[in-house]
Formats: C-alpha cells, sequence, structure tokens
C-alpha cells in the first residue's frame, strides 16, 4: 500500500477512540484503488487517484470521513449523508460499528475514483451577482439635477454604485451625508468611482 508516513503521524497523535476508525477508512480507500496516493490537504489526509477522492478527520469526540464528487454517487442507503463537496460531509462516527458496511463503503469510493477516471469533473455554482442597493431619495435628486453625474452613475457596475450608496448612508454625523452627496456627484461627473484615489494610475 501506498502509505504517507504523515497520514501515520495523524492516526498516532490522534485521539485512542479515533484511531481504529482511521485505521479503517485508511484501509477502505487502498482495498478500493490500490492505486491511490495518500496526502494531507487542509492538515487532513487526503486520498487521490487522478484528482481527489476523498478523506477523513479526526476530532476530540468523533472523526468525519466523505468523498470528494458526492453529489454525483448513486448512494441508495444514504451512507454519505449529504451531498456537499468535502472529506468530512458523511457525518459523526465515534465507533468502528458506525461505519457503513464494507460493501458499501467500497463501492463508493470505486465510484468516485471511476469518476476521476472519466474525467468528471464536479460542477461549480456560481455566486450570484450582487445586485446594487436602491438609490436614496437624496442621491436620485442630486442626480436628477446633473445630467452627466447621472449618466455616468446609470453606466456604473453594481460595485460601483454600491460603493456611493453605502458611502452616503452610513455617515455617522449629520452634516456628513449632504457633504458627501456633493463630492460624490463631482467625482460622478468624473466618471470615478468612489475609491479612485485608491487604485493604480492608468498607463498611457
Amino acid at each position: 500500500m501506498n502509505h504517507n508516513p504523515m497520514v501515520d503521524a495523524y492516526i498516532e497523535k490522534a485521539q485512542a477512540f479515533a484511531r481504529p476508525i482511521l485505521v479503517k477508512l485508511r484501509s477502505l480507500f487502498h482495498r478500493a484503488c490500490p492505486q491511490i496516493e495518500e496526502k494531507l490537504k487542509w492538515s487532513v489526509p487526503s486520498f487521490e487517484y487522478q484528482g481527489m477522492v476523498g478523506g477523513f478527520a479526526a476530532f476530540k469526540n468523533h472523526v468525519c470521513w466523505g468523498l470528494w464528487k458526492s453529489a454525483l454517487l448513486d448512494d441508495p442507503t444514504g451512507a454519505l449523508q449529504t451531498r456537499a463537496a468535502s472529506v468530512m460531509g458523511a457525518g459523526k462516527i465515534a465507533s468502528v460499528k458506525d461505519l457503513p458496511p464494507d460493501k458499501v463503503m467500497l463501492d463508493l469510493i470505486r465510484q468516485a475514483v471511476k469518476l476521476n477516471e472519466q474525467g468528471v469533473k464536479l460542477a461549480r455554482p456560481k455566486p450570484a451577482a450582487k445586485l446594487a442597493p436602491r438609490t436614496p431619495a437624496d442621491l436620485a435628486g442630486a442626480l436628477r439635477s446633473h445630467p452627466k453625474a447621472a449618466g455616468a452613475f446609470k453606466a456604473f457596475p453594481p460595485s460601483h454604485k454600491r460603493e456611493y450608496i453605502q458611502w452616503i448612508t452610513e455617515a455617522r454625523q449629520p452634516a456628513t451625508p449632504q457633504r458627501r452627496l456633493e463630492q460624490a456627484v463631482v467625482w460622478i461627473s468624473e466618471g470615478k468611482q468612489r475609491n479612485w484615489k485608491y487604485m493604480p494610475a492608468r498607463k498611457s
């Protein structure tokens, strides 16, 4: 077996109750894929073959394990408990007896290995784009009085709009919002974003 000394050390340092669980999980990964490689990733043991397969982690009172592409696996018994891509996604284990049967575990690991062999990628959901907050009435009124600023503000991406709106609305002193509003109109008319002073100068 391709045992990594760093994983040996990790198991040796684990709580006494956890060691038999870690040894068992380690054995299952190697039985399912004799070519699997052991590494430490995120400071916990991971098992890789043509990409991440899975891993485990020991804590004070429990052990967690999981498979990286769990969302893509056929798991009729619910052994993984979650479809999250994680080496800790299969619940908390306090005893070897808490683990699913070997047959179930081996099948799941082999499915994960096969996905890697086939080059199947785990799709990552794209974060939702943040929309600009609603333009406050005082800023909207100031922009209507300055068509150039209004046009520039309309063309700004949501992040630039948000910076100006937050700068104006989060002022603490009573006189500050009006002062910032007047300054904002000047900068916006010039097409400048709120933090333009801190942006690197453009090369001509």
